[in-house]
């Protein structure tokens, strides 16, 4: 069953738009699209919180999700949040056919 979660980093002195921005520029955003399962990656810009950005994150199903976390990449991904200091909050939507 597809499912969405979205995840908001929130931290200081625009920290969360620079893990976001570097992110994409180390081609860590490209190898997860590129991910089998993995239907949507995207980050959006909240226009009434300059300190956070929402990554939209988008599964086929619970084992795609499950493969990604076990990756080497969660390893790159984590240090990007603890260099610039992230919080997180997260939200799962499950999709009904």
């Amino acid at each position: 069953m597809a499912f969405t979660v979205n995840i908001y980093y929130t931290g200081t002195n625009g920290n969360a738009r620079k893990f976001a921005e570097e992110m994409s520029s180390s081609g860590l955003v490209d190898r997860i699209r590129a991910e089998e399962g993995n239907l949507r990656y995207e980050y959006f810009l909240p226009l009434d919180d300059p300190e956070t950005v929402l990554l939209i994150d988008a599964w086929e199903n619970e084992e795609a999700l499950d493969f990604h976390h076990k990756s080497p990449m969660m390893k790159e991904i984590a240090a990007l949040r603890e260099k610039y200091h992230l919080r997180m909050r997260a939200q799962k939507f499950t999709e009904i056919v």
